[in-house]
């Protein structure tokens, strides 16, 4: 397969796509989420409503955000929560 690399705004661009795949899910249950930044294929994402401070939080990150995020834009590493 041939692959092509990205530029970072085409980057961001599936970032967006994925997190508004996600969205709907969140917003059921009261929250959200909120793009901060892409820097050197990490993706820094701020949890908002009843996602903040959640306990299942950090479930929602890993097996839910950071999985959908990779599958939009396979070149990403790593999504973490900041405040």
């Amino acid at each position: 397969m041939n692959r092509e690399k990205l530029t970072h705004e085409e980057v961001v661009t599936k970032v967006m796509e994925a997190l508004d795949s996600i969205r709907p899910f969140l917003n059921n249950d009261g929250g959200d989420i909120e793009l901060v930044d892409v820097v050197d294929n990490k993706v820094m994402v701020k949890l908002q409503g009843n996602c903040q401070g959640c306990p299942m939080s950090f479930s929602t990150m890993k097996l839910g955000v950071e999985n959908t995020i990779k599958q939009f834009a396979p070149s990403i590493k790593e999504v973490v929560s900041v405040e």
